[in-house]
């Protein structure tokens, strides 16, 4: 008999990966992205049962073995072919899905929905469908299951129709879109996506601007307004710090000062992702060297970007893009002692880590965000007053914007201008923004988003 829980989380992907050692063993090793970071000390703190896909081989092999208890995590396994999964996730989830709540379709050109595509959105429903018939098989009388984000989307429909029991909370650490941008997507996918989250007991979201939208995207496909709450999640503190101060990190602060030296040094932190806004960051740098000449030789923009979704061509050819850019500037402006932009394409936390208490200026420029931790991150560890540029259109800006310089993401001078502010920033002021930026990352902490979700399903959403 399966074992019963009482609180069940999903999510596309699950809190450990499996690898094999050089001896040909399977080692479980804990995930480093933000979603393991937001839910990872509630689902401990709960013994919550985490369900995720399994197509790696890998992992398959790991799940078929049993050894899914690791790391302070209980797991369970929805096995998923190769190409069944390719389609539900690079070509719906990632194509298409992602494309239209971010805002980023080249409309003129894309998107393409043709039967190929019809027979993806076929493997997203046929993969939303197994990981509801898990959840049904492994929650309780009176369970609460958690649905994370948007790839799950039809999940709380189809589990609500075989567990009535059950309480389904939907959270999407995404932003959301218009009713006219859902309106790109076919009719009958548009509608089966909101009947799916609108099945839920209640939607969370980061910000209450997400929220609004998708209320009115109900509206507008459903006649009705389900339930949404705003619980925007919090950076770990004492996780973060404690890599701040490990030797480690210490190490790899000595590599970036013995290649930035005295400079200011502009930082940025992200996926190498389009609706991260890479391009129009470095854009703005180059129209602020050439507006100040004083700057030259005095500023280094380090931008950790690691690689993301390397299968979708639009990525590919954007870090291409991005990496052309980089070069033409520091073409233009470089001299023997001075490298203008540095890129660091390797994905590590600690560097990373490193970074950030490096940062006099922290740039956060999405075009859109859900929240993005990185924002948080920064005031938590860094060690020189840096200040926060922050596009308005990130979630994050609803708890950050006393302290932190806003800009339109899209506005290539408006930036240009705040880093420039930045940069020139009294000591004192610095300070302040500073001290109140920590002051408001650290009154949330994981467990208290974790419990905001707990509180929706007890109906205090």
């Amino acid at each position: 008999m399966t074992p019963q829980h009482r609180l069940v989380v999903l999510s596309n992907r699950g809190p450990l990966s499996f690898a094999r050692d050089s001896s040909g063993e399977l080692r479980a090793k804990r995930g480093a992205g933000g979603l393991v970071v937001t839910l990872g000390p509630g689902v401990e703190r709960e013994g919550a049962l985490w369900v995720a896909a399994a197509s790696a081989p890998d992992d398959i092999a790991a799940a078929r073995s049993g050894l899914l208890d690791a790391e302070g995590f209980h797991m369970r396994a929805v096995e998923i072919d190769n190409g069944t999964y390719r389609a539900y996730y690079d070509v719906v989830a990632n194509q298409t899905l992602w494309f239209c709540i971010h805002g980023l379709w080249d409309l003129p050109r894309r998107p393409r929905f043709d039967r190929r595509w019809a027979e993806a959105w076929d493997a997203f429903r046929l993969v939303n469908e197994r990981f509801a018939a898990v959840a049904a098989d492994c929650a309780g009388e009176g369970a609460t299951v958690l649905v994370q984000d948007y790839q799950l989307a039809l999940v709380p429909r189809v589990l609500s129709r075989m567990r009535p029991d059950v309480r389904v909370i939907a959270f999407m650490h995404t932003p959301w879109c218009t009713p006219e941008e859902l309106s790109v997507l076919p009719d009958a996918a548009a509608d089966e996506l909101m009947e799916g989250l609108g099945a839920a007991g209640a939607c969370g979201f980061h910000s209450r601007r997400w929220a609004a939208a998708f209320a009115a995207c109900c509206l507008d496909r459903l006649g009705r307004q389900p339930e949404v709450f705003v619980a925007p999640a919090a950076a770990d503190a004492d996780d973060l710090r404690a890599v701040a101060g490990s030797e480690e990190c210490a190490s790899e602060l000595s590599r970036l000062d013995e290649l930035v030296g005295d400079r200011q040094v502009i930082v940025r932190v992200d996926r190498m992702e389009l609706s991260k806004n890479v391009l129009r960051g470095f854009w703005a740098f180059d129209e602020l060297l050439e507006a100040r000449p004083d700057l030259r030789g005095r500023v280094v923009f380090a931008a950790k970007l690691y690689p993301s979704r390397q299968g979708v061509a639009d990525y590919l050819s954007y870090a291409q893009e991005v990496q052309t850019l980089a070069d033409r500037i520091n073409a233009n402006w470089s001299t023997p002692e001075w490298t203008p932009i540095v890129i660091d394409p390797e994905d590590n936390h600690v560097a990373a880590v490193a970074a950030l208490r490096r940062a006099d200026v922290l740039l956060v420029n999405p075009v859109r965000d859900g929240l993005n931790l990185v924002a948080k991150e920064g005031p938590l560890v860094n060690d020189r007053d840096g200040v926060l540029v922050l596009s308005r259109n990130a979630g994050a800006w609803d708890e950050l914007s006393e302290n932190a310089l806003g800009v339109n993401p899209f506005d290539v001078s408006g930036t240009a201008s705040a880093l420039a502010q930045a940069l020139d920033m009294s000591a004192g002021e610095k300070a302040q923004r500073s001290k109140a930026l920590r002051k408001v990352v650290e009154s949330r902490t994981p467990l208290d988003w974790f419990d905001d979700l707990l509180g929706a399903a007890r109906g205090r959403g």
